[in-house]
């Protein structure tokens, strides 16, 4: 984790922790209508969500929150299935990580099968949270993320308000 002369943690652009993984659907990864299990698929989000949040954070982080899930369609055996993640929103420990799945084709062109937000809080020493490096946002896209990540923790905070 680098930190300036101040012990300011630096900022960290959004491509600087986008994680890519790609996998093969087999047959232990089938469920019983023979689409690609949902619960195999948010293994492989979680796993990624950890990934992207530790490149940002430079140290481990854990899932606290599944905010948002939606499956969009199947994939099916021997299809590649491509995740990426990247980091959309930056609180004081935590941070909000935007992972989308797509099928990809043998021409590489890819559809979508998923949207996930991942709440990851970076962990520090002794189990204890940690600072998160500030966010850089550099465009318009990088900008809506981040505010849509604003919203979504706002909502977050209200349903734990109200016991949700």
């Amino acid at each position: 984790m680098s930190e300036s002369g101040t012990g300011e943690l630096q900022p960290k652009k959004v491509s600087d922790s986008i994680t890519k993984q790609f996998h093969v659907v087999m047959h232990e990864h089938i469920n019983g209508i023979n689409r690609l299990f949902g619960g195999q698929l948010l293994s492989w989000i979680d796993e990624i969500a950890a990934i992207t949040a530790k490149r940002h954070c430079g140290r481990d982080a854990t899932t606290v929150a599944v905010d948002n899930l939606q499956f969009k369609s199947g994939a099916y055996l021997n299809d590649l299935v491509v995740l990426v993640g990247k980091v959309t929103y930056v609180g004081n420990t935590s941070l909000e990580v935007r992972v989308d799945s797509y099928v990809e084709t043998n021409d590489g062109t890819r559809h979508p099968i998923n949207r996930a937000y991942f709440v990851m809080v970076c962990m520090g020493d002794n189990d204890r949270p940690a600072k998160v490096p500030p966010l850089l946002i550099e465009n318009d896209a990088e900008q809506y993320e981040w505010e849509n990540g604003q919203k979504r923790k706002e909502l977050r905070e209200q349903r734990k308000r109200e016991g949700y």
